[in-house]
């Protein structure tokens, strides 16, 4: 994968710190533990790009010990003039990627998560969907129906200046239908998030800042419940019907939701430091971790990559003090880090990956 032609790895349990000069392996590692979790790349939308150069496949395989006992995991992607293909496997068994993904639940930061507090509303709604879509079989499956539909309807909406009504009707119907899931889910992921990533940063800077997440559906509901969020969607439907066929695109739905990120009531990415993004990141990231642990009742693998980088050495020996205590966490760093807990020490360059004593 990437630059390994080969590369065989038993980390162990507590953090695991790979260490060494930059482009020389240490996120492909990363990319491809990952990858064993979620299938896909952090790094990239291209699957072929994960493939080493000169070849048309590559193929990740691990062991984890999960609440339900050993699980064996694969990714095989391959490549052609028609494109990558990935297969995957539990346990030895060809499996559709619905059935892979949670298989292994994993958290990850890389520095492009600090979009989440300067970039658009896609980037959030990716770390949610991202999030859940592990957590809950059911909000995956109910997300790629959601998608299909609105794919569906902007087709209709685009082709024809007075569409089928009778087929946007239906496509609307299942937008509801599925919309409501995805929003009640985010609703409630979000404000789990609140709780716990609000506590860690208080931590961390001795309770000198406080952290707010807030879900912003763009269909606005005052009660958390099906019946009220989906009847709040089709009032919302209906008041868009115009907008919706002059413009030629569908405005109304979770596919336009965002969540705002306040810094002692302000927005974060207008007036927060690059330090203060960078710990609102991570503590997000810890909040994610657990309560994705406190949900399925096992760890995640967290997989941390150049997270040292750009935080002073207070809010640094805060956060990793904290890492510490999780069942086990993979950080890449540029340069040793002395005083950090770790179990096991790898030195990454151009000859592979070798454990330092």
């Amino acid at each position: 994968m990437r630059n390994y032609a080969q590369l065989d790895l038993e980390p162990a349990p507590g953090l695991n710190l790979f260490v060494g000069p930059n482009a020389q392996g240490k996120s492909n590692l990363l990319e491809a533990l990952g990858m064993l979790g979620t299938g896909k790349s952090f790094r990239t939308n291209r699957e072929s790009d994960v493939i080493r150069h000169g070849l048309e496949l590559a193929t990740i395989t691990g062991e984890a010990e999960v609440r339900a006992g050993r699980v064996r995991l694969g990714c095989t992607i391959t490549s052609s003039p028609r494109g990558a293909r990935k297969l995957y496997a539990v346990n030895g068994r060809s499996v559709r990627y619905a059935r892979f993904l949670g298989s292994l639940r994993v958290v990850t930061f890389i520095p492009a998560d600090l979009q989440l507090v300067t970039g658009p509303p896609a980037a959030r709604r990716a770390f949610l969907n991202g999030a859940l879509a592990q957590d809950q079989r059911t909000y995956y499956q109910e997300l790629a129906r959601y998608q299909k539909a609105v794919a569906q309807k902007a087709a209709l909406l685009k082709s024809q200046s007075d569409p089928d009504q009778d087929l946007l009707a239906v496509y609307n119907e299942t937008l509801i239908e599925a919309g409501t899931v995805l929003m009640l889910a985010r609703a409630q992921f979000i404000a789990a998030l609140q709780t716990e990533a609000s506590r860690v940063h208080a931590e961390w800077t001795a309770g000198a800042e406080e952290l707010e997440i807030r879900y912003e559906p763009n269909v606005a509901f005052e009660v958390p419940s099906a019946d009220a969020v989906a009847g709040a969607f089709a009032a919302r439907l209906s008041e868009m019907v115009q907008q919706e066929r002059v413009r030629a695109v569908p405005l109304v739905g979770p596919h336009r939701d965002d969540a705002a990120l306040l810094l002692n009531g302000a927005s974060l990415a207008a007036y927060g430091s690059q330090g203060q993004h960078r710990t609102a990141v991570l503590a997000l990231k810890v909040a994610e971790y657990g309560i994705m642990q406190t949900r399925s009742g096992e760890a995640p693998l967290l997989l941390l990559d150049d997270v040292l980088s750009e935080l002073d050495p207070e809010r640094a020996h805060a956060f990793l003090s904290g890492v510490g205590t999780f069942e086990q966490a993979f950080i890449t760093a540029a340069h040793a880090q002395p005083d950090l807990p770790v179990a096991r020490r790898y030195a990454v360059d151009e000859s592979g990956v070798s454990e330092l004593v």
